[in-house]
């Protein structure tokens, strides 16, 4: 990684602590959401896995997704709208500085956000942290592969919004109907099925099955679809997205609004 690289990042890192705004979303909402519903489901949802244990998971893959996908597919239009992409390309700056510093603070915030949720579920709702290096080393894949294929959807996402005004409209909801059908707030395989099948299209889902193999005991995987947490499957399918979404992001990226031409 190049000093301009850095530098770019630590620039996008000390904006987003500048906004509390988006340091309180982003970083105490998913652990507020753990508390809660872990207040007020406390049952088991299969021998030996509380709801707080399968809840946790789902929030860990919702909160990678906010700060990758949601996160950029909002900072994006809105940076273009206010002419900060236009301004960055009459610099010498290579343009790939642009999405490096987006990376990293992608990254920064995703380590910051699992910390404190693992932390908050740990303390308070006896949540097991992975007890093998097999099971921190599928954390660590599944996490790399769904922050890199969040990333790429939301740059190429944030094509879609006309306006930086517009792009919560159009990008919230979007995000807020992937968790409600990809197994976060309900056991997946209790959703209907036509609801599986349409989540089986996007990353969510597979993010959140492979975090259950890390956090919930290996029985649990006879819960799954096809019986298994089906870890090769959730490998392909997510590095599948982080191809096709990058091929979006250099077909489809626009640097300008209409009205500069």
């Amino acid at each position: 990684m190049t000093l301009l690289a850095r530098s770019q990042g630590r620039l996008e890192v000390k904006q987003f602590l500048r906004s509390r705004e988006q340091v309180v979303f982003t970083l105490a909402f998913p652990a507020i959401m753990i508390v809660v519903f872990g207040s007020i489901f406390d049952q088991e949802i299969a021998p030996g896995v509380g709801y707080t244990q399968y809840f946790v998971t789902g929030m860990i893959g919702t909160g990678l997704m906010t700060v990758a996908f949601q996160a950029l597919a909002i900072q994006i239009p809105t940076e273009r709208d206010r002419g900060v992409l236009k301004r960055f390309l009459g610099t010498p700056m290579p343009k790939w500085v642009y999405f490096a510093g987006k990376v990293l603070m992608v990254a920064f915030i995703a380590v910051l956000e699992t910390v404190i949720l693992l932390g908050v579920a740990t303390m308070f709702f006896g949540l097991d942290l992975p007890d093998s290096g097999t099971k921190w080393l599928t954390l660590l894949w599944v996490a790399a592969l769904g922050i890199t294929a969040c990333t790429l959807c939301g740059i190429a996402f944030s094509s879609v919004a006309r306006t930086g005004r517009s792009a919560p409209a159009v990008v919230t909801p979007v995000a807020l109907i992937l968790q409600f059908i990809s197994g976060v707030f309900f056991v997946f395989t209790s959703l209907p099925g036509w609801m599986q099948n349409v989540a089986a299209l996007f990353p969510l889902k597979w993010i959140c099955q492979g975090l259950r193999s890390v956090f919930l005991p290996a029985s649990f995987g006879t819960q799954e679809p096809g019986g298994s947490f089906n870890l090769p499957t959730v490998a392909l399918v997510l590095g599948a997205w982080c191809v096709l979404a990058l091929v979006l992001c250099l077909t489809t990226f626009k640097w300008t609004t209409k009205r500069d031409g």
